[in-house]
């Protein structure tokens, strides 16, 4: 799940670049509003791009993990119902 996360990560970065890189390398000798439009294109994707590599999958079970703090897991661990760690 991890790597297809990062997979997606990076190929929307490359699209970014070549967005970027292509509105002002060859758009731009044609249509500069083309050239500003894909440049505010590629200005959205990173933010997204982001958000998409770290969310969380339904198998990331990170809410489960034990803090260190004994007295807080025993808490929590009363709270959701379960016995004791071992």
């Amino acid at each position: 799940m991890y790597a297809r996360r990062r997979h997606v990560y990076f190929g929307m970065m490359a699209a970014c670049l070549v967005l970027f890189v292509g509105a002002w390398a060859v758009v731009r000798l044609w249509s500069m509003p083309a050239a500003i439009g894909m440049c505010l294109v590629a200005m959205v994707i990173p933010p997204v791009a982001a958000m998409i590599a770290n969310r969380r999958g339904p198998e990331d079970r990170w809410w489960d993990d034990p803090s260190g703090d004994p007295t807080s897991d025993e808490w929590w661990d009363e709270l959701d119902g379960r016995g004791k760690r071992q």
